[in-house]
C-alpha cells in the first residue's frame, strides 16, 4: 500500500495538499466543486442532485444539426453498455460489463489509452446475474493529500475495488457480495464524504438486500444497513418515519413477513443514488421482494420497494416510504432519485426528491422528512392501480390485474420491466421539467410454486411481454416513450413514442436539448420545450446508457456508450427464442436483433466533428520519438 501511494508524483502531491490540511469535508467539498466544472463530469448523475442536467449552450438546438463524431474508442467487449463514463481533470474513465475492465483516456489524445485495469474473476458470477452481465458506472474520489485520487469500481463477482486515478494501480479491494448465494455487483459506486456507497444485487435469487459504506481511503466497512429483518440490523434511526407514522415505524422489518421469509426476502439496490449535503441523507431505492410469487409470502415485506433517507455518516434510515407493499409484480424501487428545490401548489418553497417508479407512478416527496408530495401516472394507460392515496401513501390497487396463485393475469400495464426501469433521467430547472425514458410494456403474469436453494433463481412466475396499449402489438413495436413532466402540476408537457424502451435514460442542457440512446442504435436530440426531433446519429449498437457533455480546450462534447444488452437485449444477447425467456423480455423484444446486433464502445461527438485530430500530428509516432 506504501509503495502505491508513493508512486503519486510530487506535482499531483502538491496539488492535494491544500484538501489534506483541510480534513474530510474538504475532499467532499471538492468533489462538488469539480461536479460543477463544464469539463468535468465526475459522478452518475453529473452532481449530488442527480439530475444530468448540463450549463452548457454551445451545443444548442440551432445548431445541433452540426453535431458529428470527434473520436470513438471500442472496448472490446460485447455484453450490454450501461451508464456513462466519467470525465475528470481531462482524462475520461470507461467501464465495461464483465469482466468489468476500465480504461483512462487523455483526452487530448485519446487514441493513447493512459492505463487500463483488466481483473481477474470468478467466471461463475456470469451463471447468477440476473439481465446480462452489465455494470453501471465508476465512482471518483478527488483524494486528500495521503490518499491519492481513486476511481471506485464495483465488480460482478461482488468486489469493490478502489484503482490509483493516476496509474490505475490497485490501492484496496474487498468483498462486498458472495456469489455462491447469488449475490452479484451491477451498480455503480457513490461517493459521499471519505465514504463509497455500495448496493447489491440478486433479490431474484432469493438474496437479502444491503446497503455499505466504506471508507473511501482503506476500504473498511464503516456500516451496513439491510432491507429486510430487525430495526437493528435496519438501522432505523431513534425518529424514524417521526413526521409520517403512518408509513410505519419499528418492528415491520419482520413481523410484515411470515416466519423468516425476510431471510432470503429480496429487497437489494442496484439502482441510482442522490446526496443533500444540507440534510447529510443519501437517498436510494430498494427492490422488490423474493419469490416474484406473492402467494409464498403473504404481508407488506417492509421494507422492500421502499425510497430511505439514510444519515451518510451512521447509515441510519431517518425515513422510509414503502411505494409498493406486498409486491405482486417485480416493480423493484431502485430507479433514479432527483433532488430539485421548487415551490409545491401552496407556493412553498419545497426541497423535494422525484422518482419515476417501475410500478407506472412518478413519486415526488419532500425529502427533509420525506413527505409525499405527489404521486402521478407516468402513463395513463397504468392499470394495477387506480390511484394514490397521497394521505396514507398507499395505492389503490385494481384487484383484476392482481397475481394470484391458479390464476393468469393478462395485459397488466405496466409489465414487470415498469413503465421506467434503471434509465437515468434528467432535470432541468430554468424549465423544471423533468425528461423521463419510458418503457411502454405491459404483459401476462402466471405464478407457480418452487422452493429456495441458494445460488439459484427464485423466481415463481412465467411471464409473456408486449407493447402496451400505444403500441404496435401486432408487430411488436411502439416499446418506449420519451416524456417531459412536471412533478408540481403533475402534467406533461409533451410525449413522443419509441420503437423501442428507452432504456439508458436522458440528459437535458441548457442549450434547450433533451439527449438520448435509444435501444435500435440510436443518439437523438429533441427540443427541450415540445420534443421535436432535431438530430439523431446511427451508432454501431444498441444505447442503454446516458449521454454525457463536457468542455475540453472549449470545445463542447457529448459521449454516450454504445452495446445493446441489458435486461430487454438478453434474447439477442444469449440467442434465446422462447418469448418467456429472459424473464419475459424475449418475447417484448423479439424485433430488436432486426435493427442492432452486439457491439461495445464510445461515441464522442461535438459541432462539425471538431476534435483532438483536427491536427493530423496528434500522437504520430514520428513526432512522439523527435521529442
Amino acid at each position: 500500500m506504501i509503495r502505491l501511494r508513493n508512486s503519486v508524483s510530487a506535482l499531483a502531491i502538491m496539488a492535494l495538499a491544500p484538501v489534506a490540511m483541510a480534513g474530510v469535508a474538504q475532499a467532499n467539498d471538492k468533489l462538488v466543486e469539480k461536479s460543477k466544472s463544464d469539463e468535468n463530469w465526475v459522478m452518475p448523475g453529473k452532481n449530488y442532485d442527480s439530475n444530468n442536467y448540463s450549463d452548457l449552450t454551445q451545443i444548442n438546438k440551432s445548431n445541433v444539426k452540426q453535431l458529428k463524431p470527434a473520436w470513438t474508442f471500442s472496448t472490446g467487449l460485447l455484453n450490454g453498455h450501461e451508464g456513462a463514463p466519467l470525465v475528470v481533470d481531462g482524462v475520461m474513465y470507461i467501464h465495461t460489463s464483465f469482466p468489468n475492465n476500465t480504461f483512462a483516456l487523455g483526452l487530448d489524445d485519446p487514441g493513447k489509452i493512459l492505463w487500463q485495469d483488466k481483473p481477474k474473476q470468478n467466471p461463475a458470477a456470469r451463471s447468477v446475474a440476473c439481465c446480462d452481465l452489465v455494470n453501471r458506472g465508476l465512482a471518483y474520489w478527488p483524494g486528500d493529500g495521503k490518499t491519492p485520487a481513486l476511481i471506485l469500481k464495483t465488480q460482478l463477482d461482488g468486489n469493490v475495488a478502489a484503482l490509483n486515478a493516476q496509474t490505475g494501480e490497485t490501492v484496496w479491494k474487498v468483498e462486498n457480495s458472495d456469489i455462491k448465494v447469488g449475490s452479484t455487483l451491477t451498480i455503480a459506486p457513490y461517493v459521499v464524504k471519505d465514504k463509497v456507497i455500495i448496493g447489491s444485487s440478486g433479490a431474484e435469487l432469493g438474496v437479502r438486500g444491503y446497503l455499505t459504506a466504506y471508507d473511501v481511503k482503506t476500504g473498511a466497512q464503516v456500516w451496513r444497513a439491510y432491507a429486510t429483518g430487525p430495526d437493528e440490523d435496519l438501522l432505523l434511526a431513534k425518529d424514524f418515519n417521526i413526521h409520517n407514522a403512518h408509513y410505519g415505524q419499528k418492528g415491520l422489518g419482520t413481523s410484515t413477513w411470515e416466519g423468516d421469509a425476510w431471510k432470503i426476502g429480496g429487497g437489494t439496490n442496484w439502482g441510482w443514488y442522490a446526496y443533500d449535503p444540507g440534510t447529510n441523507l443519501i437517498y436510494f431505492g430498494t427492490g422488490n421482494p423474493a419469490p416474484w410469487n406473492e402467494t409464498m409470502r403473504p404481508g407488506d415485506n417492509k421494507w422492500t420497494m421502499t425510497i430511505f433517507g439514510r444519515d451518510a455518516d451512521t447509515g441510519e434510515a431517518k425515513f422510509g416510504y414503502q411505494k409498493t407493499p406486498h409486491d405482486e409484480w417485480d416493480y423493484a424501487g431502485v430507479n433514479v432519485m432527483m433532488l430539485s428545490d421548487q415551490k409545491d401548489k401552496d407556493g412553498k418553497m419545497r426541497k423535494l426528491l422525484t422518482h419515476p417508479d417501475r410500478n407506472g407512478i412518478v413519486y415526488t416527496l419532500d425529502r427533509t422528512d420525506g413527505t409525499l408530495v405527489s404521486a402521478n401516472k407516468i402513463d395513463d394507460t397504468v392499470n394495477v392501480f387506480k390511484s394514490v392515496d397521497l394521505k396514507t401513501g398507499t395505492p389503490v390497487r385494481d384487484p383484476e390485474y392482481g397475481t394470484r396463485m391458479d390464476h393468469l393475469a393478462k395485459d397488466i400495464c405496466p409489465s414487470a420491466m415498469g413503465y421506467h426501469n434503471q434509465g437515468h433521467d434528467s432535470y432541468d430547472p430554468k424549465r423544471q421539467a423533468f425528461y423521463m425514458g419510458i418503457n411502454h410494456i405491459c404483459m401476462d403474469w402466471e405464478p407457480f410454486m418452487l422452493p429456495y436453494r441458494a445460488g439459484q433463481f427464485f423466481v415463481g412466475a412465467t411471464l409473456n411481454m408486449y407493447p402496451g396499449p400505444k403500441g404496435d402489438r401486432q408487430n411488436y413495436e411502439g416499446l418506449g416513450q420519451i416524456k417531459s413532466y412536471n412533478a408540481i402540476t403533475g402534467k406533461f408537457n409533451w410525449e413522443k413514442m419509441e420503437r423501442f424502451a428507452v432504456w439508458g435514460g436522458t440528459t437535458a442542457t441548457a442549450g434547450d436539448l433533451v439527449l438520448y440512446g435509444t435501444l435500435d442504435g440510436f443518439i437523438k436530440a429533441r427540443d427541450s420545450d415540445n420534443g421535436d426531433l432535431l438530430w439523431k446519429f446511427k451508432l454501431p449498437s444498441g444505447a442503454i446508457g446516458y449521454p454525457i457533455t463536457y468542455t475540453h480546450k472549449g470545445t463542447q462534447y457529448v459521449a454516450i456508450y454504445y452495446g445493446v444488452g441489458g435486461w430487454p437485449g438478453v434474447g439477442l444477447v444469449f440467442d434465446l427464442a422462447d418469448p418467456t425467456a429472459g424473464l419475459g423480455a424475449v418475447g417484448a423484444f423479439k424485433k430488436l436483433a432486426n435493427y442492432t446486433q452486439m457491439g461495445g464502445g464510445v461515441m464522442v461527438f461535438s459541432l462539425d466533428g471538431k476534435g483532438p485530430y483536427d491536427d493530423p500530428n496528434v500522437g504520430e509516432y514520428e513526432q512522439h520519438a523527435a521529442k
